[in-house]
């Protein structure tokens, strides 16, 4: 990034940062009902990698077809990248100690408080369902009432379609990775026209400091 965008995108955030959906002296002319994401960054002459960056970085949009729609949405959510950095410091994303498993676990202890209740190694005999809407599960003669499922495609196979697919490559490495500072961990986002792909690339890389691998 030249220096002169430097300058540009640094009054890009600047507006970011100063806007309140609230207050319309902070619009510096723009509606953020009725004008799209694409204009603002004509309006503040923002280069296509820059505008890459901060779409797919920043505001973690998947697609571009945000550049066509109402600002407001794009902007809050740059906000909220802005602030969250602020607040924790060194990254704006928050990852379970001992990995991922520790997600369901805090659910479980919650659900506890809450008079919820857990069925572990259980099997999932059918899915109930009553007007065309799930009332159920049914599990070794029990039945678990709800007035929500959530599971995993492959329970009800012939509920789904095929809409895409994740490709995943897991690498366990024994250094950090390359110009991160040896950091212990990062998120590192490439946008899919810096590589002439249909879909982002998303690099997680987590270590010792997060209690899933040996130190080293």
């Amino acid at each position: 990034m030249g220096m002169f965008e430097k300058r540009r995108f640094r009054k890009f955030l600047v507006f970011v940062a100063n806007f309140d959906e609230n207050d319309p002296k902070t619009f510096e002319g723009v509606d953020p009902q009725s004008t799209s994401m694409r204009d603002v960054y004509r309006k503040f002459d923002l280069g296509q990698d820059v505008i890459d960056f901060t779409g797919h970085a920043l505001a973690l949009y998947r697609t571009d077809d945000y550049l066509d729609q109402p600002c407001l949405e794009t902007i809050n959510r740059i906000k909220l990248y802005s602030e969250s950095l602020a607040r924790y410091g060194k990254s704006p994303y928050l990852y379970p100690l001992y990995g991922l498993g520790e997600l369901p676990q805090g659910f479980a202890r919650l659900s506890a408080i809450y008079g919820g209740t857990y069925m572990l190694n259980k099997p999932v005999d059918d899915i109930i369902m009553e007007n065309g809407k799930v009332v159920g599960v049914k599990s070794e003669g029990e039945v678990a009432r709800c007035k929500q499922l959530i599971c995993d495609p492959s329970y009800i196979p012939d509920r789904v379609r095929k809409a895409g697919q994740v490709i995943r490559i897991i690498c366990i490495l024994s250094h950090p990775i390359k110009n991160t500072n040896d950091a212990n961990s990062c998120q590192i986002i490439i946008p899919q026209n810096q590589v002439n792909r249909k879909s982002d690339i998303y690099v997680c890389m987590i270590s010792y400091a997060h209690n899933v691998a040996a130190q080293g």
